[in-house]
């Protein structure tokens, strides 16, 4: 283990919990549930304007189209927040990549919008943890590794998204490209346990809607000249559940369609998530899918197309992801943090960007827990201790000592 230097030392002591958790109770006020697009510009916005204390060009990037298809069958398009990026020294031949996500689950009409303090180390609010947090913890840790003698040896870019609680699929595209050749990645989610417990490897996400076509007829008069499509939708699910095993967890999840009980429903919609751990066991499903589909579609006489797929890839802990790992562990120990971290079934936009080769540690953020509930929390004083974590690790990825 390296212990702190004395430059080290004067690198991080400017850190100061205090302006950390007035931003975070600034941000946590304004409601930016993914769909609350007003929000969500207005957030970017307070986002732009304390990360115009880097150096660096920033940018409002557009989010990318994204289908949806309704509980009647109809696909469309569904709108998104813009993407902030902030790319800092893009020429220099060593750059990393930080990222974070501005939304929450918490949509405007949802009741939890306030913060409270549940004791004096620990605030209760929506996003203080996931992740307006984590944010407050990036941008402390750059401010602090600008300061660094080694800084300006190395680059990188900042993307914070407006997508990532619904998937990320507007912003895919993006992460991709921002994330292509990049030495090293951070990402600030909250951490995987209370105690600081990193994510290590992550499965992988899909989500799917199948519209089923029948035909509609009289359930008295002419019942069996229908094609209920809610009864291929219900074998479809059943189809699918059955595939369900260790390494591949296949949730059914929703079965939209019919009308009044005296017609055979022509139209169903059945939603469903999968969680692969591994590349071959999504390509495996993917097989399984096709020919569950075609057997559905044989039996019940309908016709079924199906949309979406995965999002994200599983993220595997490769030896230059675990190479990190170990960096963070070591920093943590110099800082007198211990760090470990643990496999989960979570996804976040880590998956996205490991697929492309990327070691990333995407639990960088604060303490806390209960997210995606109106029980979420901070542990106030996480947000001094990650931002030194993320700094020292900046740091010493750069050659620091």
């Amino acid at each position: 283990m390296q212990q702190l230097s004395p430059a080290e030392q004067a690198l991080l002591a400017p850190i100061d919990g205090a302006p950390m958790l007035e931003q975070v109770l600034a941000w946590s006020a304004i409601n930016t549930g993914t769909r609350n697009l007003a929000g969500l510009a207005a957030q970017a916005q307070v986002l732009a304007d304390a990360f115009a204390a880097l150096p660096g060009a920033m940018t409002l990037q557009a989010p990318a189209p994204v289908e949806t298809v309704a509980a009647d069958g109809s696909v469309g398009q569904i709108g998104h927040g813009a993407h902030l990026l902030l790319q800092v020294r893009p020429h220099a031949p060593r750059r990393y990549l930080l990222t974070g996500h501005m939304d929450t689950v918490f949509p405007l009409d949802d009741p939890f919008q306030a913060t409270t303090w549940l004791d004096d180390q620990t605030l209760n609010g929506p996003g203080v943890a996931d992740m307006k947090g984590g944010i407050t913890v990036m941008l402390a840790a750059l401010l602090a590794f600008e300061r660094s003698p080694v800084a300006g040896q190395v680059g990188y870019d900042v993307l914070i998204n407006s997508d990532e609680e619904t998937g990320s699929l507007s912003s895919a595209p993006l992460i991709a490209q921002v994330a292509a050749g990049k030495a090293t990645a951070l990402t600030y989610e909250p951490s995987a346990l209370p105690d600081g417990t990193l994510a290590g490897a992550r499965a992988g996400s899909g989500n799917y809607s199948a519209v089923i076509t029948g035909r509609s007829a009289h359930a008295g008069r002419n019942p069996d000249d229908g094609r209920n499509a809610i009864v291929a939708a219900a074998d479809l699910a059943l189809r699918l559940k059955g595939l369900h095993r260790p390494g591949l967890s296949v949730n059914p999840a929703r079965i939209d369609g019919g009308s009044a009980n005296n017609v055979v429903p022509e139209k169903a919609v059945l939603r469903w998530n999968i969680r692969p751990a591994t590349t071959d066991d999504a390509q495996g499903f993917a097989q399984a899918l096709g020919l569950a589909v075609a057997e559905v579609e044989h039996v019940h006489d309908v016709t079924i197309h199906v949309h979406g797929g995965i999002s994200r890839p599983p993220k595997p802990l490769t030896p230059p992801a675990l190479a990190l790992f170990n960096l963070v562990r070591d920093c943590g120990a110099a800082l007198g943090q211990s760090i470990a971290w643990k496999d989960t079934g979570g996804v976040c936009d880590g998956n996205n960007i490991a697929v492309l080769g990327v070691p990333v540690v995407d639990t960088m953020g604060v303490r806390g827990g209960s997210i995606h509930s109106p029980a979420e929390f901070l542990i106030v004083p996480s947000l001094a201790e990650r931002a030194a974590l993320s700094a020292l690790v900046l740091h010493r990825l750069s050659g620091g000592e």
